[in-house]
């Protein structure tokens, strides 16, 4: 009976650690990688950040707004 239950929950719990890993953990992963590249890179990593926010687009539209990567204000 278990290993029965055990085939059944496997397919379940192996799509929904694809999800999560698609919707939070890789986009965590890209934002910081956004913040730390943006005002650094060339022309082919610009492509290849355009790329991960055109692939990751639902996970970063998940995780973002629990972010605030705006500059500082400057003091004049």
């Amino acid at each position: 009976m278990s290993l029965l239950l055990s085939i059944f929950l496997s397919a379940p719990i192996f799509y929904a650690a694809i999800a999560g890993t698609y919707l939070l953990v890789i986009p965590l992963l890209v934002i910081f990688y956004f913040k730390a590249r943006w005002y650094k890179t060339g022309s082919i990593e610009r492509v290849f950040l355009c790329f991960l926010a055109f692939f990751f687009f639902p996970g970063l539209l998940l995780v973002s707004p629990f972010f605030n990567f705006r500059p500082q204000m400057r003091e004049i």
